[in-house]
């Protein structure tokens, strides 16, 4: 077999490939053979059809099956000899395939990038410093209690936090607009659902009050006819609702698992939640510190093929979180611009990772791999089953155990990286992970 490679760019290879004619035939001719020996035809025993006959019948479409087979392993076993690095699959330019001759084919085919990575010294990293204390603590009962609040009717003017349920009628230069009206609408105050200035508009209004609230539409408003424009809403209060908030008492703390131990047993929980989230956030924090530093360091030129592969993973990924709803979607609804902004840095973190593991010679941990599997399960009723499910599922192993290897990944940065701690509370550190 002959191979020649020609550079079209930095990372497209065109690979023409010629295989001996005597290769084909041989191929081919066993095929035949072997089809004689199944094939059924009218006025033969099986197996006892001639090889002429079979030749005849058949030969075309064996012989067009054998030069797929022997064009996609020739081109395997050419790139191999010529040590390039396939990032995806090759298209086929060209096939001289005549009979008796020797098969030629080319194939443009994208090969990984060569990466020399830097020096991660002048990476600057900030690992938050915080300790939860018994204020963070009573903070996150106190939320725990808004979660569970029931709401009561009131006199009293309506406040943050408060529900409003009333009618609103909205007009831009005294005329009404679509969606700018709706009736008997329940509204919390400081949920941030409604343009602003309209919440703070309706502070202070009691039930059975109207008023007329200013506000200014934002100049990215979704409505084209909306953006930047001033309106009035006539405001009409129904109802004000204030939320009672539960006691801390025995059925409150059974409601989260507690039927021993009481408050003291509560609050030690919450600090070990408390403390898992934590953990994750500021590991978030410092993660996406360092991959967001990787990039602004280093150039990738990235395969056109892995930038589609992973356009697409995401299109399906995001078609799962439709559900039911996929089904009415094409598509086309969901276009490579919606996702190729992130494919790219997705794909180029990748290639930056796996070149970090080969250049330092990274392995996963298997212990790291125990304490993430046992941690995830820990918070389960029941953690031996969780844990089996993983150690018996190869699938959800490997996912592990590629977050634990990018977890050294990190690591290895961090170890030659400039990183300062920065004092910190809790509720900002968890607040900024969630946004």
């Amino acid at each position: 077999m002959q191979v020649t490679v020609e550079t079209v760019s930095s990372l497209e290879r065109r690979v023409k490939v010629v295989v001996p004619a005597a290769k084909i035939d041989q191929d081919v001719s066993a095929r035949v053979a072997k089809a004689a020996r199944t094939i059924r035809m009218d006025g033969f025993r099986p197996g006892k059809v001639p090889l002429s006959l079979v030749q005849k019948r058949f030969g075309d479409s064996i012989r067009q099956e054998a030069l797929g087979e022997i064009i996609r392993d020739s081109f395997y076993e050419a790139v191999t000899q010529e040590k390039l690095n396939p990032a995806g699959f090759p298209s086929i330019e060209e096939v001289s395939d005549k009979a008796g001759e020797d098969l030629a084919f080319t194939a443009l085919v994208e090969v990984y990038p060569e990466i020399a990575l830097n020096s991660f010294a002048d990476i600057k990293v900030e690992r938050p410093l915080v300790e939860i204390n018994d204020a963070d603590i009573d903070e996150m009962i106190e939320n725990l209690r808004k979660q569970r609040a029931t709401f009561a009717d009131s006199a009293e003017a309506a406040a943050d936090g408060d529900k409003v349920t009333l009618d609103f009628a909205g007009t831009v230069d005294g005329e009404a607009f679509e969606g700018g009206a709706s009736e008997n609408f329940e509204l919390t105050l400081g949920s941030g659902r409604m343009i602003p200035g309209f919440e703070a508009g309706i502070e202070g209004i009691k039930a059975g009050e109207v008023r007329d609230i200013n506000v200014t539409f934002p100049a990215d408003y979704q409505a084209e006819a909306l953006k930047g424009k001033d309106a009035v809403f006539k405001i009409t209060a129904h109802k004000v609702s204030k939320a009672v908030l539960p006691e801390v008492d025995a059925t409150f703390l059974e409601a989260f698992g507690v039927k021993e131990g009481g408050v003291e047993k509560f609050r030690e929980d919450v600090r070990k939640n408390m403390t898992r989230e934590l953990k994750q956030a500021i590991k978030n924090k410092v993660k996406t510190q360092v991959m967001d530093a990787l990039l602004a360091g280093h150039t990738v030129e990235v395969p056109k093929a892995l930038v589609a592969n992973e356009i697409n993973r995401q299109r399906q990924a995001m078609f799962q979180q439709f559900g039911a709803g996929a089904a009415k979607l094409d598509a086309s609804m969901l276009p490579d611009e919606l996702f190729s902004e992130q494919a790219q840095r997705s794909v180029s973190l990748g290639l930056l990772i796996s070149q970090i593991i080969k250049d330092k010679a990274v392995e996963v941990d298997a212990s790291r791999v125990k304490a993430v599997i046992e941690e995830v399960a820990e918070s389960y009723e029941t953690p031996a089953e969780v844990m089996n499910y993983y150690y018996g599922n190869r699938e959800q192993m490997a996912q592990v155990e590629a977050l634990v290897l990018e977890d050294q990944v990190v690591d290895v940065v961090l170890a030659g990286a400039q990183v300062t701690e920065q004092p910190s509370r809790y509720a900002d550190v968890v607040r900024a992970a969630r946004s």
